[in-house]
């Protein structure tokens, strides 16, 4: 990976970590290509809709789990919502679906590189939500509590 010596350094690499750098392809975000805020919508288009940030947190734990025990976890998901976010997750390249038994079917979820390499982002959104967790904000007109 190359990098701009003209663009700030953030933070130090990390060396160890998976390379999980996605070719310009897998963004659909494509009219954003040259926007400074085109990552931004690019991370939101892998983690999906409401339940996928979720979903990923769950399994950030590291153990596999079976779709049963997501939906436990997660309560007031319908199985169908669950169902397509596991799929867009898959096909986002973030989980991994493993069948594990054939009778009866079992089948288990877990995180792949690209996933696991959400951790700080995830880390990041419970972090917000944590401070801001019922705070109401000037603008009465939006629901801005969690």
């Amino acid at each position: 990976m190359t990098r701009d010596t003209d663009a700030p350094e953030l933070d130090a690499p990390d060396l160890d970590a998976p390379d999980t750098d996605a070719p310009d392809a897998d963004c659909v975000a494509d009219w954003c290509a040259d926007d400074d805020w085109c990552g931004v919508t690019c991370t939101m288009d892998v983690l999906g809709k409401k339940w996928g940030p979720v979903v990923v947190h769950r399994l950030l734990d590291g153990a596999p789990l079976r779709f049963s025990e997501l939906a436990d976890d997660l309560g007031p998901v319908t199985n169908k919502v669950l169902s397509e976010t596991l799929d867009d997750l898959e096909a986002s390249g973030v989980v991994d679906r493993e069948v594990v038994a054939e009778k009866p079917v079992t089948v288990e979820y877990s995180l792949t590189d690209r996933g696991r390499s959400l951790r700080p982002v995830i880390t990041a959104l419970e972090d917000w939500g944590q401070t801001h967790l019922g705070v109401s904000e000037p603008d009465a007109g939006r629901n801005s509590g969690c």
